[in-house]
């Protein structure tokens, strides 16, 4: 089970470590202690609540890249078989579906609850504008 650190989850939601204190205290978050005797939110509490807000996570990771199209996120759903898996992360307002390898998700330790990013690079964009519908 993913545990994370108040000041991490603090970040991951983009709010002070006194919100996710209250969220906590509010029966929003469960809190435990990590090994060191920290407080800790449960991952998937997180990654559930993540799903409701509206709000753009900040990148935590530090990485510069030319990618334009990258979504923080926290993982809120995995389907993992022997040889593929489908990755679900809820990046602010935006769900975000990605298609890998099973091995792929177990060399990034991937679970519900992680924060990850996402970078997006579509080779087809589809524009659409108001208008009748027709059957074409």
């Amino acid at each position: 089970m993913t545990q994370l650190r108040i000041r991490d989850a603090a970040t991951y939601l983009g709010v002070s470590d006194d919100t996710v204190r209250r969220l906590v205290e509010g029966g929003t978050f469960s809190r435990g202690t990590d090994p060191t005797g920290r407080a800790v939110v449960d991952g998937r509490e997180l990654a559930e609540y993540a799903s409701t807000r509206g709000d753009q996570l900040a990148d935590p990771s530090g990485v510069r890249s030319s990618a334009r199209n990258r979504f923080v996120g926290i993982v809120t759903g995995l389907v993992v078989d022997t040889v593929m898996a489908q990755v679900e992360l809820q990046c602010g307002p935006h769900r975000v579906v990605s298609l890998m390898s099973a091995e792929a998700v177990r060399d990034l330790g991937l679970e519900v609850g992680s924060v990850a990013v996402a970078s997006v690079k579509a080779t087809m964009v589809t524009v659409e504008t108001p208008g009748p519908e027709t059957d074409a």
